[in-house]
C-alpha cells in the first residue's frame, strides 16, 4: 500500500518529519489519480502533479465544478442553465435552473442483499440495516409526513442519539423537501429549545431516553419541555431508545403502513439551493447561529471530500465516533450519496474501556477511522496498543479531526495501529460542512501536518493587511466561492448576521477565524482559533503550538492558554494545566515546561503563569473554550461567558470561575493565589 520512512517505533519524531510515502500501485488505484487523468482529457489540459490539479480547481470554478458533478453522474431532472452564475461573495449563484433532491442521490444507491449502513451501542453488537430495509423506512416515513401536510420548506427535527432511526429521519424528510434539524438528547431541553424553536417546525422526532458509559437516561420529561416549547408542532413521533412507555406517536406506528414500492415513490424536486439541513454553532456565547446547507452544495461537496481526499468508494465502511450535533454525522450521512457504509456507535467512546471503538473498527471491517486528538490522547494515557488487540487488517485511512493535530499524535497512528496507514489529517467546519484542507492520498504524511489544500477550496494565509502569505501565520481565509457555504441564517433576514460572521474583516473575501500555515510545499497547519490568538510582544501565537509542547509531557493529560492585558499595557500568559494521577505542578514541572516552550518556539511563548485545573473546558465537539475562559478572567459574568448546553461538562469553568475571583485587578496572578484545590 504504501512505504514508510525509515523510522524506529517509538522514536521521538518533530514536526515535519516524514512519516509516510504512498506507493506506486496506492497512488495508481485511486479515484483522485483516475479523475486527474479524466479531467486532462476533458479539458486538455496536463495536471503535473496535485498542486496545478488544485490550481485548476480554485481558478476555473466552472470547468471544475461541472467536472465533479459529471464524474459523480449528479441527476437533476431539469438541468442547469450555468454552473456559476454569479461569483460574488457573499451571495454565489451556483447551478441556477437545476431541480434535484439530494435524497435522490441516496435513494439510487439502493443495492438488495449490502448494506445501507452499520450500527452498534453499548448494549448491542453490531448490526447492519439492509439497503431494503432503509430504503423501505424512508419511503414509509416520508409517505407518513406527506400524508400528514409536511410540505418542502417545512422543518422536521429530531432529538435523537447516533442510531439508525435518525438516518432514515434526514433521508426521508430531504426526500420531500422538509429541511431537517437535529439536536443529540445529551442537550437539556434549555439548550435544545435554542437551536430547534428558531426554526418553528412541524414534526419532531425524538428519542425516549439515551444510554451513556452504563447508565440510562430517560428524556420522556424533556421531550414534553420541547413540545410545549415548539407550538408549531403538529407531529412528535417518539424512538424507542429505551423502551419506555409512553402515549405518543411510536417509530412503529409510522412504520406499520403499507410499504411503498420504490418506482412508486418521487423525491421532491427542488432548486440546486434549496435548504437541506440546518447546523447549529456551537452557541457558547449567545444564541447558536442556525446554519443552512442546501441540497445541491452539500451534494457535490460530500462527493468531493469522501472520494478524492479520503479515497472512499462504493462499499466501503467508515466509522468515526460522533453524536447527532456535531456536523460529522452529517459528514457521515453524505457517505451514502456514493454507497460508502457508514458505521453508527451509540455510547461512550470510553465504555467499558477506550478500546470499544478500535474493537468496533475491527468488527465491521472498517477501511476508514475517524476521531478527535483528543480521544487519541486517552488511549495513549491508557496505554493501549490497538494493533496488539484488535485485527485491523482491513483499515487504511484514519482521519483525525476536530482540533489541531500534533506530530506525536500523526506518529502514534503508525507506532500503535499500522506503519503503513494513511493519516489524513483534515480541518473544515460546521460553517461549509466540508474539509478546508485534509488528505490528498498521492502525497506524502509529514508529521503534525495537512497534507494540502482540498479541491475546489481557494484557502489562503493572509496577514492583516490581507496580503496572502508563505511560512508566517496569518488568517485562514476562502477567496473563491464553494457551492457549500451556508445559503443563510436561519432568521438574518438582511443578512446582517451573515456578513458579520465571515465577510466583515475582508469584504467579498470568507474569513474563518482560525489561525492558518502554509508551507512551500503546500503543507497546511490550522493552529488555533484566531480569535483566540496569543499575542505576545507583537508576535502573534497560536494555541495549537503551546499546546503540542505542554501535553507531550507525561505529567500533563490537557491545557488551555489565554493571554489577559495588563493595566498599563503588555500581557499576562496563563497557562492552566490537568494533571495526570500523582502527578504535581511543583518548580521541576513548571520549569521543565518554560525550558522546551522556550527551545523548541521561543521566548514568547513561555507563558507567565501556570496553574493547575481538574479539567478543560470543551464545547460538545471537542474544542477548547479559550475565548469563554478569557472572557472569564477578564470579568464577564459566569452566567454570560458560556451556554452550559453547549458544553461538554457544564461544570468544567468552576476552577476558572475561582480564577477569575483573583484577577479583578488585571494583573499577573502570584503563585500564592494559584495554588488551590483542583476541582475533582
Amino acid at each position: 500500500m504504501a512505504t514508510t520512512a525509515p523510522r524506529r517505533a517509538g522514536a521521538p519524531v518533530a514536526e515535519g518529519d516524514l512519516l509516510w510515502t504512498p506507493s506506486p500501485e496506492w497512488v495508481e488505484a485511486s479515484a483522485l489519480t483516475a479523475f486527474t487523468r479524466w479531467a486532462q482529457r476533458r479539458t486538455g489540459r496536463t495536471f503535473a502533479d496535485y498542486a496545478a490539479l488544485w490550481e485548476w480547481s480554485t481558478t476555473e470554478l466552472d470547468e471544475f465544478w461541472q467536472a465533479i458533478w459529471d464524474w459523480f453522474d449528479v441527476r437533476a431532472s431539469t438541468p442547469p442553465t450555468a454552473v456559476l452564475a454569479d461569483p460574488t461573495m457573499p451571495g454565489a449563484r451556483w447551478f441556477p435552473g437545476a431541480r434535484l433532491n439530494a435524497a435522490e442521490q441516496v435513494l439510487r444507491q439502493e443495492r438488495p442483499g449490502t448494506p445501507a449502513l452499520l450500527y452498534a451501542s453499548e448494549t448491542a453488537g453490531l448490526q447492519e440495516l439492509p439497503w431494503e430495509e432503509f430504503g423501505r423506512q424512508v419511503r414509509l416515513l416520508a409517505t407518513w409526513l406527506r400524508d400528514r401536510g409536511v410540505r418542502p420548506g417545512d422543518r422536521v427535527v429530531g432529538y435523537l442519539p447516533n442510531v439508525p432511526e435518525a438516518v432514515v429521519a434526514v433521508v426521508a424528510a430531504a426526500s420531500i423537501g422538509a429541511v431537517w434539524a437535529c439536536v443529540s438528547p445529551d442537550f437539556g431541553a434549555p439548550g435544545a429549545l435554542d437551536r430547534l424553536a428558531q426554526l418553528e417546525p412541524t414534526v419532531l422526532v425524538a428519542a425516549d431516553g439515551y444510554r451513556y458509559a452504563g447508565r440510562e437516561f430517560d428524556r420522556r420529561g424533556e421531550v414534553d419541555q420541547l413540545v410545549a416549547g415548539l407550538p408549531g408542532l403538529r407531529e412528535v413521533v417518539v424512538v424507542p431508545v429505551l423502551g419506555l412507555p409512553g402515549t405518543r406517536t411510536s417509530w412503529a406506528d409510522v412504520l406499520a403502513g403499507p410499504d411503498v414500492p420504490a418506482d412508486g415513490f418521487a423525491c421532491e424536486q427542488l432548486p440546486f439551493d434549496a435548504p437541506l439541513w440546518v447546523l447549529f454553532t456551537s452557541g457558547t456565547t449567545g444564541l447558536p447561529k442556525a446554519i443552512v446547507h442546501g441540497h445541491g452544495g452539500i451534494l457535490l461537496e460530500q462527493l468531493k471530500l469522501q472520494a478524492f481526499h479520503l479515497g472512499l468508494r462504493p462499499g466501503d465502511r467508515a466509522l468515526f465516533f460522533t453524536t447527532t450535533g456535531w456536523m460529522v454525522w452529517n459528514f457521515l450521512v453524505g457517505m451514502l450519496f456514493q454507497g460508502i457504509v457508514p458505521v453508527l456507535y451509540d455510547g461512550s467512546p470510553a465504555h467499558p474501556d477506550v478500546g470499544i471503538l478500535w474493537r468496533l473498527a475491527q468488527d465491521s471491517r472498517a477501511r476508514m477511522f475517524g476521531t478527535s486528538p483528543t480521544f487519541v490522547e486517552s488511549v495513549r494515557r491508557a496505554g493501549l496498543v490497538p494493533r496488539e488487540r484488535f485485527d485491523l487488517s482491513a483499515l487504511e485511512v484514519v482521519m483525525p479531526a476536530g482540533a489541531p493535530v500534533s506530530p506525536a499524535v500523526t506518529a502514534w497512528f503508525h507506532d500503535a495501529v499500522k506503519p503503513d496507514l494513511w493519516v489524513a489529517t483534515g480541518s473544515g467546519g460546521t460553517d461549509c460542512c466540508t474539509g478546508f484542507v485534509g488528505g490528498v492520498p498521492t502525497l506524502p504524511v509529514y508529521a503534525g501536518e495537512i497534507q494540502a489544500r482540498s479541491l475546489g477550496v481557494a484557502a489562503q494565509a493572509w496577514d492583516d493587511e490581507g496580503r496572502p502569505v508563505v511560512g508566517p501565520l496569518g488568517e485562514l481565509v476562502v477567496t473563491a466561492p464553494m457551492p457549500s457555504m451556508p445559503l443563510f441564517l436561519w432568521g438574518d433576514e438582511d443578512g446582517a448576521r451573515y456578513r458579520a460572521s465571515w465577510f466583515d474583516t475582508f469584504p467579498g473575501v470568507w474569513r474563518h477565524g482560525d489561525f492558518f500555515e502554509l508551507n512551500e510545499r503546500g503543507g497546511c497547519f490550522v493552529r488555533g482559533r484566531s480569535d483566540a490568538v496569543l499575542n505576545r510582544q507583537g508576535v502573534r501565537i497560536g494555541t495549537a503550538e503551546i499546546y503540542r509542547v505542554v501535553e507531550d509531557d507525561p505529567a500533563v493529560v490537557s491545557s488551555l492558554v489565554v493571554d489577559l492585558p495588563v493595566d498599563g499595557g503588555g500581557s499576562v500568559m496563563q497557562l492552566f494545566v490537568v494533571l495526570a494521577p500523582g502527578a504535581e505542578l511543583d518548580d521541576a514541572l513548571q520549569a521543565r515546561l518554560r525550558r522546551r516552550l522556550r527551545e523548541e518556539y521561543t521566548p514568547r511563548h513561555v507563558p507567565d503563569v501556570i496553574s493547575a485545573v481538574g479539567t478543560v473546558p470543551l464545547t460538545r465537539s471537542g474544542k477548547k473554550m479559550e475565548i469563554p475562559v478569557r472572557r472569564l478572567l477578564l470579568g464577564a459574568d459566569p452566567a454570560a461567558v458560556a451556554d452550559p448546553s453547549a458544553m461538554a461538562d457544564p461544570e468544567a469553568l468552576t476552577d476558572y470561575v475561582a480564577h477569575a475571583r483573583t484577577h479583578t485587578e488585571n494583573r499577573p496572578l502570584t503563585v500564592e493565589e494559584t495554588t488551590h484545590e483542583p476541582a475533582r
